[in-house]
C-alpha cells in the first residue's frame, strides 16, 4: 500500500461534477478521499477546472482509469499513460487504479469485456500492467470486476486475478459488489473468494448498488443503494483483513448529494464497529 500510505482516513466518494459546486462550497466532512476517472477530468478547464483544483488542494485523490483496456490485443495507448501521468503529478493524486478487463478492439466498444481465464491472458496482460507501472513509476490497483460469461475459461476467476496480480507486482482494487454479483451469478462462495485475495496488495475498496434482473442474475450498475447482503460482505472483509480505505461507487440514477453521504455514513459505522471490536479484544 506504498501508493496510499497517506490515505490514513478510510472514507472516500466517486467525485461526480453533478455535485462539484455543492461539495467545494460545504466539504463532506464524513469523506476524507475522492476518486475520479482521469478521462473525464484531464482536459477540464475553467469554472469547473478551478473548482476541481481547489477540492485537489485540499483532500486526497486517487483516480480510476475506464478506458486503458489493459486486457485487449490492440497496442497499449502510452500516450494516454503519460497524460494520466501528468495529470496525477499536477494534482498530487495518490495512485491510479484499472479494471482487470478490455474496453477496446480495434476502436472503443464502450463497455467493459471480461479476459478469458487462461495462462495466455495472464501473461498478456501482466506484460502490459508492468509497462503501465514503469510509465508512471509506481504501481497501480487492479480491480476485480463483474462478468456475465467466461469465454475460454481453464481456471478459475481468483486463481486468474491473483496470477495476474502476482506476476505483474500490482496492487488490488477490491470491488466487493463484484464479488456479491459474480458469486450470484457464477454461484461461488463470496467468503471463500475474498479469503483467497493476497490482503497485503488491498490498496482500497469499491462498494456500490446493482440492478436484480433475476434471482440468479444480477447486473452490476453502480445505479442503486447498496444491499444489505454487500454491506455484510464489507463487514466481512475488514473482519478478515482489517480496514481498508473504501470508497462509495455511484455513476448513474445519482441521488441528492445528503442521500449518497448516508451511505458514506454506512461505511463509516462498519468499520467503526470493526475498531470497537478490535479494541475490545486488545483490552
Amino acid at each position: 500500500m506504498d501508493s496510499t500510505a497517506n490515505l490514513v482516513k478510510h472514507t472516500g466518494l466517486g467525485l461526480r461534477r453533478s455535485f462539484l459546486k455543492e461539495i467545494v462550497e460545504n466539504p463532506a466532512k464524513n469523506v476524507s478521499f475522492y476518486e475520479v476517472a482521469p478521462e473525464n477530468w484531464i482536459t477540464i478547464g475553467g469554472k469547473l477546472g478551478k473548482q476541481f483544483r481547489s477540492m485537489t488542494e485540499r483532500f486526497d485523490f486517487v483516480c480510476h482509469g475506464l478506458s486503458l483496456s489493459i486486457g485487449s490485443t490492440d497496442p497499449l495507448d502510452e500516450k494516454f499513460v503519460h497524460e494520466v501521468k501528468d495529470f496525477m503529478g499536477e494534482h498530487q493524486i495518490k495512485l491510479y487504479s484499472e479494471h482487470l478487463s478490455y474496453c477496446s478492439h480495434e476502436g472503443h466498444l464502450y463497455d467493459l469485456m471480461p479476459i478469458p481465464f487462461t495462462e495466455e491472458a495472464v501473461t498478456h496482460v501482466t506484460e502490459r500492467i508492468r509497462r503501465v507501472q514503469d510509465i508512471l513509476e509506481q504501481k497501480i490497483a487492479i480491480e476485480n470486476v463483474s462478468y456475465y460469461a467466461a469465454p475460454g475459461q481453464e481456471m478459475a476467476e481468483i486463481d486468474f486475478f491473483n496470477a495476474v496480480v502476482e506476476q505483474a507486482d500490482c496492487d488490488i482494487l477490491l470491488d466487493i459488489n463484484n464479488i456479491y454479483v459474480n458469486s450470484i451469478n457464477h454461484g461461488y462462495d463470496a467468503t471463500s473468494f475474498l479469503r483467497a485475495m493476497p490482503d497485503d496488495r488491498i490498496a482500497y475498496a469499491h462498494i456500490a448498488g446493482h440492478y436484480v434482473e433475476a434471482d440468479d442474475f444480477l447486473v452490476d450498475t453502480h445505479g442503486a443503494d447498496i444491499i444489505d447482503p454487500v454491506w455484510k460482505l464489507l463487514a466481512k472483509a475488514y473482519e478478515l483483513y482489517g480496514v481498508f480505505p473504501t470508497l462509495l461507487e455511484r455513476d448513474f440514477n445519482i441521488p441528492p448529494l445528503n442521500v449518497l453521504l448516508q451511505e458514506v455514513d454506512t461505511i463509516n459505522s462498519i468499520q467503526n464497529a470493526w475498531y470497537q471490536q478490535h479494541e475490545q479484544k486488545s483490552a
